[in-house]
């Protein structure tokens, strides 16, 4: 191998360790939102922790910045949960914090 050849494998595995460390993070972002909607809907933790996945599971199906905030919103107002879209934000970008700590000190 060539010196090219050793550099643009390099940038090749980069690329994909931080595409895996997004992911993970994301994951974990969902699920903690997940949880903390579960948590204002008043579920049981097996309920909470099924809600959870199932907002994973948006983020992945349709992936977009805002569907794992509508999805959240939607089901408080379903609930009764008087809560905006700005709040949802808020909590989301706190919890993506918070994954990002989490998962990379594991």
């Amino acid at each position: 191998m060539t010196t090219f050849d050793d550099r643009e494998k390099a940038f090749e595995n980069k690329f994909q360790h931080d595409e895996d460390l997004l992911f993970r993070i994301r994951t974990r972002r969902d699920t903690l939102a997940g949880l903390w909607a579960a948590g204002l809907m008043g579920m049981t933790e097996e309920e909470a922790k099924a809600y959870a996945r199932q907002i994973v599971e948006v983020d992945i199906g349709t992936p977009g910045p805002h569907d794992i905030r509508d999805r959240i919103t939607a089901d408080l107002h379903a609930k009764g949960v008087d809560i905006s879209d700005h709040r949802v934000e808020k909590e989301m970008a706190h919890l993506l914090d918070l994954a990002r700590q989490q998962v990379t000190t594991e």
